[in-house]
């Protein structure tokens, strides 16, 4: 794994982890890198400072338990943030156009929508966020 610091046109730099150099261009090249704070997909990598360990004393590595237990956090703030949500499942993008277009009321949804989607969704100005776990149907990963 190989970590990138990103930045988009309005300046916003963000880091993403990567499989590899490869994967980052493979990505970037198919607009699925998206700025997390205005949705830009033209990123490109920012100027990083290496990353060099001190001797000595290094920061623990966490410990499975303390990993799982990190994880159990962030899907408990991912429910509590889906509450009221609606799930559409496969008409996300359908479903989140007609509100962005104002075809119809605006509600929090909630549901699956492919990388090309979720692009051209980003592209038109759509407000989207992924999600950090799946879900599966009405209900969230607890």
């Amino acid at each position: 794994m190989i970590v990138f610091d990103l930045r988009c046109p309005a300046e916003h730099v963000f880091e993403i982890w990567f499989a590899s150099s490869e994967a980052f261009e493979d990505q970037r090249r198919k607009g699925l890198i998206a700025c997390p704070i205005c949705g830009a997909s033209d990123v490109a990598k920012a100027v990083m400072a290496p990353r060099v360990s001190p001797k000595g004393d290094r920061a623990a590595t966490p410990s499975p338990a303390q990993v799982k237990q990190a994880l159990a956090t962030l899907a408990a703030a991912q429910a509590k943030a889906l509450e009221g949500s609606r799930w559409v499942g496969s008409r996300f993008a359908e479903e989140a156009r007609s509100m962005h277009l104002g075809e119809r009321e605006h509600a929090a949804i909630h549901g699956q929508a492919t990388p090309a989607e979720a692009k051209a969704l980003v592209d038109e100005g759509v407000p989207v966020a992924a999600l950090p776990f799946a879900t599966q149907g009405p209900e969230t990963l607890n």
